[in-house]
């Protein structure tokens, strides 16, 4: 992708995403996402209906009128994307691939967090840590964010997530929002039957310390394998190639059963480590499920 073209395509993501964050997400984000707590901001005389508690008693005798004390929320916060960039995010057989819905999502994010004045920053995971953005503010800072994304070609394509969450628990030391974006496919202890404990080790650590939500991005022919013949498949990880018969009802069925039972550890996982998530298709409509998201969380 030569210079004038990755413009051109960074300035047509920013167009899309940032009009969403603007008209579609506008509050909702800010709902969803909450602040450190309240700061004082200013006393004003009591009204009907106040709450009696936040009476300040020593300008009510100064004034010999009773006055309140007003809060606001602390707004600022830091929201970091971990973004899996491994092999298995080029798939995709319909409107998309996996890292092309990322991409969107992640800059849809960015510019939300960016309007409620929030920091953003990025790591970027295959079974290492193949950059990391420090977080900051501002247009040209998501920019880069979304150029990274789009040119970074990573030193390996294998995956392992825990790498990058014990990353952030190493430079994010205060609170910040953290969405995990990936397939979640070679994590250990997801979908295998050798179940590495620093899997649910790393998240929980995390999770403790971050407000952590899962994008859990997927194709829909991964869930449900297509009848079209024997294909010739290749791990996009490992390069591994298998000739598969998926006219078989019977490989189907198997390969149906291999992902719910992947889906259902990675369910187990999170409902135990407190993390919110959603799953996205990439010929799904990402945005009704980050409003279903944001409206599930300020409920």
């Amino acid at each position: 992708m030569d210079l004038k073209e990755l413009t051109a395509k960074v300035r047509r993501i920013e167009i899309k995403t940032r009009a969403l964050s603007n008209n579609v997400f506008a509050g909702e984000y800010h709902s969803a996402f909450k602040g450190r707590g309240m700061s004082f901001s200013e006393v004003r005389e009591y009204q009907m209906g106040d709450d009696v508690r936040d009476i300040d008693w020593n300008v009510t005798a100064r004034m010999d009128r009773t006055y309140i004390k007003v809060y606001e929320e602390e707004r600022e916060l830091t929201v970091m994307l971990l973004i899996d960039v491994s092999g298995s995010l080029d798939f995709g057989t319909r409107e998309r691939t996996q890292r092309e819905l990322l991409t969107e999502i992640a800059a849809t994010l960015a510019f939300s967090a960016a309007q409620n004045n929030d920091k953003i920053g990025a790591i970027f995971v295959s079974d290492q840590v193949e950059a990391y953005i420090p977080p900051k503010k501002g247009r040209s800072h998501i920019l880069h964010i979304i150029r990274t994304l789009l040119t970074l070609v990573p030193q390996s394509r294998g995956t392992n997530l825990n790498v990058g969450l014990e990353f952030l628990s190493r430079v994010q030391r205060k609170r910040c929002i953290a969405f995990v974006m990936s397939d979640f496919i070679g994590m250990p202890a997801v979908g295998t039957s050798t179940e590495d404990s620093s899997a649910p080790r790393a998240l929980a650590l995390c999770a403790r310390r971050h407000d952590m939500v899962a994008l859990r991005l997927y194709d829909p022919t991964m869930a449900a394998l297509p009848n079209v013949g024997i294909v010739q498949m290749r791990d996009a990880e490992t390069g591994r190639e298998v000739l598969v018969n998926t006219a078989s009802e019977a490989v189907r069925n198997r390969h149906t059963h291999w992902w719910m039972q992947q889906q259902k550890t990675l369910d187990d996982l999170l409902l135990r480590t407190g993390i919110d998530s959603i799953s996205i298709a990439t010929n799904g409509d990402y945005v009704k499920s980050l409003q279903q998201l944001f409206n599930n969380r300020h409920r």
